[in-house]
């Protein structure tokens, strides 16, 4: 019986390394592909292979021009964001133990929203609306953990605090946004929607180095989420400090969000939905299922801006309003289904 137990145990996980594997390749593929597309197209049409020349500096210097300063930046961004946006929601919904958890839940799009904001509010630069953004992400997740520290960071009373926070924040970028004169509410609109418009190299390589650092750090802590798994008498049975472990993988779930709002805005849904979709093909999480978090992020989020670049017949459309619209629904289906009620037979 333990022979067949173990082999039954080795057939399961041996398929769900075929379908981590399969995954993985197929999602670096689609990512090419859409990279590709993205380079290629525009208001000056490019042949794939051509833009593919160009991007490494070779070949016609207009379109080497075209590629590397205007559609690489733009693209490569939507990738690093993406990539942040996947990661974070796949460790806040196992850290909570929550589907319905995520950086728009939890105040981080809030408090992002609210550092550019006020940076816009202020007169300042533009190249600083993204530290402002970040900024604004990590003090909302000092708040959270603030409030939530009496109750040793528990995990509904995280959730709550969480949409507390969020909607307080958002409450305060609304009214500055309508008491901003016409020119600057329009930009601050459109920002706090969530956009890759007009990114730049250093923007793009500052947030991207980060993000790399920050994902390497949320793999080598990932074995502490399968202790928390089991619960936190037994996580502390085991002797892990379980606020402790709680409040890390906090805190680096809203570094990589507030990393991909200070790159492409507060971009919503993308966190909420990658990690269903990762759990629906591969199974139980793991650190292999995290890193495919990141890249089914990166490929959404850089699919929902070609859409709104090439399908959407509205000029300016943020890549936020699509990922809203395809989101939508989505969190309707998931709170039905959290609400229906468990029907028990009794023999």
């Amino acid at each position: 019986m333990t022979l067949t137990y173990t082999a039954l145990a080795g057939r399961a996980a041996s398929r769900t390394r075929r379908r981590v594997l399969v995954f993985g390749v197929c999602g670096l593929a689609a990512l090419f592909v859409l990279l590709t597309v993205s380079l290629a197209t525009g208001e000056m049409r490019i042949p794939a292979a051509t833009a593919l020349r160009a991007l490494v500096g070779a070949g016609d210097p207009g379109d080497v021009l075209v590629v590397r300063e205007f559609r690489a930046p733009r693209a490569v961004a939507a990738i690093v964001a993406g990539a942040g946006l996947g990661a974070a929601g796949c460790v806040l919904q196992r850290l909570f133990r929550n589907p319905l958890a995520s950086p728009d839940v939890m105040g981080v799009t809030g408090g992002a929203s609210l550092g550019a904001v006020a940076l816009l509010a202020a007169g300042a630069s533009q190249t600083l609306i993204p530290v402002g953004a970040l900024a604004g992400g990590l003090v909302a997740a000092l708040l959270l953990g603030v409030f939530a520290w009496r109750s040793g960071l528990a995990v509904a009373r995280l959730v709550l605090t969480g949409l507390a926070v969020q909607a307080g924040l958002a409450a305060a970028v609304n009214l500055m946004i309508v008491r901003f004169p016409a020119e600057l509410a329009g930009s601050a609109l459109q920002w706090t929607t969530g956009s890759v418009y007009g990114r730049t190299w250093a923007e793009v390589w500052g947030a991207g180095a980060a993000m790399v650092l920050v994902l390497a750090v949320a793999l080598v802590l990932h074995r502490r989420l399968a202790v928390l798994d089991l619960g936190d008498e037994s996580a502390g049975a085991l002797g892990l400090n379980t606020s402790t472990a709680r409040l890390q993988h906090l805190f680096l779930a809203v570094t990589l969000a507030s990393l991909a709002a200070a790159l492409a805005g507060p971009v919503t849904f993308v966190a909420l939905a990658v990690p269903h979709i990762v759990r629906f093909v591969t199974g139980p999480p793991t650190a292999a299922t995290l890193a495919l978090g990141s890249l089914t992020g990166a490929v959404l989020l850089l699919a929902s801006d070609l859409v709104v670049q090439h399908l959407v017949p509205v000029n300016g459309l943020p890549v936020g309003a699509v990922t809203a619209t395809l989101g939508a629904p989505l969190l309707l289906v998931l709170m039905f289904r959290q609400s229906k009620p468990v029907h028990r037979s009794h023999a």
